[in-house]
């Protein structure tokens, strides 16, 4: 039977496990979770530059 669909199986690399938490935690406190804020941020600036296309395109 496959080890990774084993419910409170112990995990085969311990070490590799800790480093990969340890990492991802890292990542999580630099750089934040990221939200629903980021998201929209991101598609606000998308469509603004999408729509100054457009008006630079109308103008010339």
């Amino acid at each position: 039977m496959n080890e990774e669909h084993r419910p409170f199986s112990s995990p085969a690399d311990a070490e590799g496990t800790k480093a990969n938490f340890d990492a991802n935690q890292r990542k999580l406190h630099s750089e934040g979770a990221s939200s629903l804020w980021r998201q929209v941020s991101n598609l606000l600036i998308l469509v603004g530059v999408i729509a100054l296309i457009i008006i630079i395109g109308r103008l010339l």
